[in-house]
């Protein structure tokens, strides 16, 4: 067979799977699950265009790091063919443990398990399947291979990841703040004492990069309409587990069930559990919620209805933390008006808070390489005022609560 296949992709043009390694991981089962994880979670809601899933966006990862990896040769970093399949491998599974609707409910489904920790489960079974030959792409994911700017490739302030997913998410919204350019930035890369730099003159471009990423936070990814959306989706599962626990029938695909039936943690995420969290995807939620829109629990219908008819709860962000008399009032007319509970009329009325820091400057730095050999953090280096103030975090509350009925 002809596994050096050619993809066409609406951001790059022509893509070249380069081996028949990545090929096979490609075509496995685990992989083509990500065709059916959106990207971008409920942010569809908001944008219609927004419907393109990880399977994309690792595609495009594994794109852009043969670019990284051609740039870098040219410039005289010497990286050994294992490494480079080690790079393409890495990057391409970065994102395999993803649950339904991706980052929306990474911690509903399984309780405090990262959707990292189960992408190295998917790769540590792979590379059993596979004679051990994702052992190399295992350390750089971790971080345990002794060349620094391997891992910095698939995880920095400035990776393939993101070089990807800005522009990515961009094209797909139609938000064009966030259309970065990753080429300019990949031709850019060079490497100083193992470590991952920036040659001065893309320091603009980094400076775009940062920039690009602070908006796109406000205006796509923790954009209200999405975030309510998202926070129902959340409220839908824990009212199913709450339901499932007092012994109420409910209805939904076999995967679904086990982990309603199952409380799964990192100490009893099994064999078994991976197997079984390699069949869902956002379908077995959506399924199950079309189908509960009908059940007799008033919450439970409520909140499924609300995102399957996108009939969403009211949203309003503050810059002060939102007062306890407020949502108390809230709380206290929604009870009245349906007689529930103040506990199931919290499913409905709840607070809480977002935060966005486009550059965090104590944590894996972008470094900017001078002609005279300094390196310099890129908060110091850019005569850009704005990166410092891009560095400090930026928190905002908010309050939902039904429409009509509050």
């Amino acid at each position: 067979m002809n596994k050096l296949k050619i993809l066409n992709d609406p951001i790059y043009g022509f893509i070249t799977i380069p081996n028949s390694l990545i090929f096979d991981l490609i075509q496995h089962k685990y992989f083509q699950r990500l065709r059916r994880i959106t990207q971008m979670g409920m942010s569809y809601l908001v944008y219609p265009g927004a419907h393109h899933t990880r399977f994309h966006h690792a595609i495009g990862c594994v794109h852009l790091m043969q670019q990284a990896v051609n740039v870098l040769r040219f410039k005289g970093v010497t990286i050994s063919e294992e490494e480079e399949n080690g790079l393409y491998v890495a990057i391409l599974l970065h994102d395999i443990g993803h649950g339904p609707f991706s980052h929306a409910m990474e911690h509903s489904i399984v309780n405090n398990v990262s959707h990292e920790e189960i992408s190295l489960l998917f790769m540590e079974r792979l590379n059993t399947e596979f004679n051990g030959s994702l052992t190399l792409a295992i350390q750089i994911f971790k971080g345990e291979y002794p060349r620094k700017f391997l891992y910095q490739l698939i995880s920095s302030q400035l990776d393939m990841d993101r070089a990807d997913y800005l522009k990515r998410d961009s094209f797909y919204t139609g938000v064009a703040e966030g259309n970065i350019n990753s080429e300019r930035l990949i031709t850019m890369l060079n490497v100083v004492e193992d470590e991952l730099v920036i040659e001065e003159k893309g320091i603009y471009s980094v400076e775009k990069f940062i920039i690009a990423r602070r908006l796109m936070y406000w205006q796509v990814y923790l954009h209200k309409t999405g975030l309510v959306a998202e926070q129902l989706l959340i409220r839908v599962l824990k009212r199913a587990n709450e339901l499932h626990d007092l012994g109420v029938d409910l209805k939904a695909s076999k995967a679904l069930m086990y982990f309603l039936n199952n409380k799964i943690t990192t100490d009893n995420f099994d064999e078994q559990t991976l197997d079984v969290f390699a069949q869902l995807d956002d379908f077995d939620i959506i399924s199950a919620m079309k189908e509960w829109q009908s059940h007799d629990d008033f919450v439970l219908s409520e909140l499924c209805k609300m995102i399957i008819n996108r009939d969403l709860l009211k949203i309003k962000i503050r810059n002060k933390n939102i007062k306890d008399k407020s949502l108390e009032k809230r709380l206290n007319s929604l009870m009245e008006t349906y007689d529930i509970s103040k506990e199931e009329a919290h499913y409905f009325v709840f607070t809480g808070q977002i935060s966005n820091q486009a550059y965090q400057i104590k944590d894996k730095q972008i470094n900017i390489l001078h002609k005279s050999g300094k390196i310099q953090d890129i908060v110091k280096a850019s005569d850009q005022l704005n990166l410092k103030a891009l560095s400090k975090p930026v928190t905002k509350y908010y309050i939902c609560y039904p429409k009509d009925k509050v």
